[in-house]
């Protein structure tokens, strides 16, 4: 799995490093099963993702999470905090979901309409 960092470039705050799920295997597992959310994760979808295939679960999971969705131009198109064993279809298409700690909307100050970027963190 590759790592990332995580920018608003609409409000410039470093949102931090996260973990990059770009294969069927590391999206399906996402940060299930896992006891506490060190990083967050984002889910880089095929492109021909409709708003139901953006939809998310929680199942299996331990912990309450904020989930943003944005679109193919990383602008964020909706946004939800969600408790374990829920599901959620974003109100649009999404090419990345981005899984946080939860709080983050509100910490970061996310709005829809944010522009947010990516850094591939090389070695």
């Amino acid at each position: 799995m590759s790592y990332v960092f995580l920018l608003n470039k609409s409000k410039g705050i470093d949102l931090g490093k996260l973990d990059l799920a770009d294969s069927f295997l590391s999206r399906f597992m996402g940060l299930m099963f896992r006891k506490d959310p060190e990083k967050g994760l984002i889910l880089k979808l095929p492109s021909s993702r409709s708003r139901r295939g953006s939809a998310i679960h929680m199942f299996f999971m331990r912990f309450p999470l904020d989930i943003i969705f944005l679109d193919a131009d990383k602008k964020i198109v909706d946004m939800v905090s969600i408790k374990p064993w829920k599901t959620y279809t974003p109100k649009a298409p999404s090419k990345y979901v981005i899984e946080l700690e939860e709080d983050s909307i509100n910490k970061y100050k996310l709005e829809i309409g944010d522009e947010m970027d990516f850094i591939l963190d090389c070695v």
